[in-house]
């Protein structure tokens, strides 16, 4: 058996998802485009890393892949906002993409080429798609009415209209649907509308828009066709069936804008443009072209990219978030199969990402900035496996919480992982000039298991399972320790007569690391780089997992923990954004770092409508207890006048106990965006004095309103 196993896992083997064959696969692979009016958020990070890891496994298996993305550079947002700044349209997202790299780079994300929809490629390739489209009988011109802004001069796309909900009067509602309560509806149907780039009432105008039938009985059949052959995800098919088989059908779509627009200009129809999102999924066809153009591609395949992407057995596929599936699988495979080109062999989407259990968003405090998680030093690959053990073929929403993330990298990859290689290089190098012992010499069991995993989590990742085949690695790591600890090699070490005993047991680890490497290199390819040059293997293919090195190097330190502090750190806003001279205040109130001693600067000036904005009512302490993990801080639970308390975690633990707050009155700010801790949601700040020169005095203290005062009585 261990023959026939080294021998199925030659270097040179190539496998497929479950099993040994000979074909070369060619992979054509993008992730959604991020729109170019600002920088990269987690979510579009996350996505990145899903579609990595896929990408660099296939590699790892000697596929060919050609893995591109670019920049959504169209759109009246970006149009505007250059505006507002001052700037051209191409100054912005030139601006914007100068920002890509740190971000890609920093996340070891391994794009061949990144590009702009707002290219020569996608205007050409937009042009010729129309253009076949409309042979196809497929484009339909129909005259419309819109709301038209008289000062600004332009048509309004709907959320730039505003005005009272037609179904509960709900005022300042944006003109596609109502955030009170949730009615959608046309923004013709708002009362007292309003444009909100002039404030103007806007009036009704025709004009003649360019619609794709995506109604007409060929697109119909079509996509039931494609979207239900089993390719989908369960719950991304059923969504589209819900959509085909809905009681009004599918929708024509709606592809063109007038001017001024920022876009690419409609042929043979002057002052017309195509609409964003006719023209972004060209931009990775575009991408892919420009990336053909620059001879960037002539390593992996000898032909053009009319021939590549014409080519039968060139795969193509997308990953996607959940909430763009209706452009992605209804609108883009139309478009492509009824202009004459391939449609994708598959769209993979998943759901967003979270923050303990909460929907991420900067102003409740529960958005994580990767630039930030970059800037303070923290390893990305950390994140890269955090965000890969949580992902799986559903479309399902990840959570970041942060104890977890801190307790499954530290105890996976260094407490096992890691571990492994630091226990066993220390023998082998010390003893045995770091030679392995003979491959023969190694226990059936683990030639047998590494063999079975090495199938299973390949099958797992192809499946983008990496939660799953994370947990057989990981798995598999504990056996290796659990046999390292069994044999007791620290008592073997000092006998000379047990040596050959001792080489075998850390042959055995080293073995075992080098499959666990293979396995988690598509995740952590910059800590399986340093583990190559320890092995001395060179660059280690998928095969290579069970044929393990004859000698190892000298062993540096490959990974360190994730700090508390780090955590913090990575919610705390940057220091640079806080004024100089003001004091540090912990979340909720309390003292922090103070300015230095002496005269502090005084703070600008405010009006009467600055200190307006500050919503400061009178609270109520029902409870207050120490926070584990904190010397500074308590967590309150306040009774400020709603229907549910509050919970404020504040930093006077020096000043106070619980129990001499139990019952007190107090201010708190109600109005301050929640802040997520690594201990739980801040839902507001608590009032104190203190001195900013620790020179006048240390003390701390909390402000009391007035007895007769009430929770929910507003201070003004």
């Amino acid at each position: 058996m261990r023959a026939v196993f080294l021998r199925a896992f030659s270097p040179r083997t190539l496998f497929d998802p479950i099993g040994p064959c000979m074909s070369k696969r060619r992979l054509f692979v993008t992730t959604a485009l991020p729109y170019a009016n600002g920088s990269f958020h987690i979510g579009h990070i996350m996505e990145y890393i899903q579609a990595d890891v896929w990408v660099r496994f296939q590699r790892m298996r000697g596929h060919e892949v050609h893995f591109v993305g670019a920049d959504d550079a169209h759109g009246a947002p970006i149009m505007l906002k250059a505006e507002a700044e001052g700037i051209t349209p191409e100054e912005l997202v030139g601006r914007i993409a100068a920002e890509r790299p740190q971000y890609l780079n920093g996340f070891h994300i391994s794009f061949d080429n990144w590009h702009s929809t707002h290219s020569p490629e996608n205007t050409e390739l937009s042009q010729d798609i129309y253009r076949k489209l409309k042979a196809n009988d497929l484009i339909a011109a129909r005259t419309i009415e819109q709301f038209f802004d008289p000062v600004k001069g332009m048509f309004l796309p709907d959320r730039y209209i505003k005005g009272e909900c037609p179904k509960c009067g709900a005022k300042d509602q944006y003109g596609d649907s109502c955030e009170v309560c949730g009615a959608v509806y046309a923004p013709t149907d708002l009362k007292n509308p309003f444009s909100t780039l002039s404030g103007a009432t806007p009036v009704m105008r025709e004009s003649e828009h360019f619609f794709f039938r995506l109604s007409d009985p060929r697109c119909v059949e079509y996509l039931r066709g494609w979207t239900q052959d089993g390719r989908l995800q369960p719950e991304v098919a059923n969504k589209a069936r819900e959509w085909l088989d809905g009681d009004q059908g599918l929708g024509d779509w709606d592809i063109s804008r007038e001017s001024p627009y920022f876009g690419i200009p409609i042929p043979d129809a002057p002052g017309k443009y195509f609409y964003v999102w006719l023209d972004a999924p060209i931009g990775y066809l575009a991408s892919l072209k420009n990336h053909f153009d620059k001879g960037q591609a002539a390593a992996q395949t000898a032909q053009t990219y009319e021939e590549f992407v014409s080519d039968p057995a060139v795969e193509q596929y997308h990953f996607i978030g959940k909430d763009i599936i209706y452009f992605h699988t209804l609108f883009w495979p139309a478009t492509l199969h009824f202009s004459g080109r391939k449609a994708p062999d598959n769209v993979f989407v998943h759901g967003f990402i979270t923050v303990s259990g909460e929907k991420m968003s900067k102003s409740r405090g529960t958005g994580i900035s990767p630039l930030r998680y970059l800037e303070i030093g923290m390893n990305p690959e950390w994140l890269r496996y955090y965000i890969a053990a949580k992902l799986n073929a559903r479309v399902e929403d990840v959570d970041f919480n942060p104890d977890d993330f801190m307790a499954r990298v530290n105890s996976d990859l260094v407490g096992k992982y890691v571990n492994i290689a630091s226990r066993a290089s220390s023998f082998l190098s010390r003893l045995f000039d770091g030679a392995l012992c003979d491959v023969s010499a190694l226990p059936a069991w683990q030639s047998l298991e590494t063999a079975r995993l090495t199938q299973e989590i390949a099958a797992c990742i192809e499946g983008r399972e990496y939660g799953k085949g994370l947990r057989l690695a990981m798995e598999y790591a504990d056996r290796i320790n659990q046999h390292f600890d069994a044999e007791k090699p620290w008592e073997l070490a000092k006998d000379p007569a047990s040596h050959a005993r001792l080489q075998q047991v850390c042959s055995i680890c080293i073995a075992g690391f080098q499959a666990l490497t293979v396995w988690l290199k598509p995740i952590l390819p910059a800590l399986a780089a340093r583990a190559e040059g320890f092995l001395g293997t060179g660059a280690l293919a998928w095969s290579d997992a069970g044929t393990p090195p004859t000698r190892i190097g000298r062993y540096e330190h490959l990974m360190t923990r994730i700090d508390p502090k780090q955590i913090d750190a990575l919610f705390e806003p940057p220091a640079a954004a806080q004024p100089a001279a003001a004091p540090s205040r912990h979340p909720g109130g309390g003292k922090g770092a103070s300015a230095p001693a002496g005269k502090a600067e005084a703070p600008a000036t405010i009006g009467i409508d600055d200190f307006a904005k500050l919503d400061l009512r009178v609270a109520r302490i029902v409870a207050a207890e120490t926070v584990e993990g904190s010397t500074k801080l308590l967590r309150l639970t306040l009774d400020c006048g709603e229907p549910e308390p509050r919970t404020v975690f504040s930093g006077i633990r020096s000043a106070y106990s619980p129990e001499q707050l139990v019952g007190r009155l107090t201010v708190m700010v109600a109005n301050l965006a929640p802040r997520k801790m690594k201990f739980g949601l801040s839902e507001g700040m608590v009032l104190a004095a203190s001195w900013d020169d620790p020179a006048r005095g240390d003390g701390l203290y909390l402000l009391d309103p007035q007895a007769g005062a009430a929770p929910g009585m507003k201070i003004s």
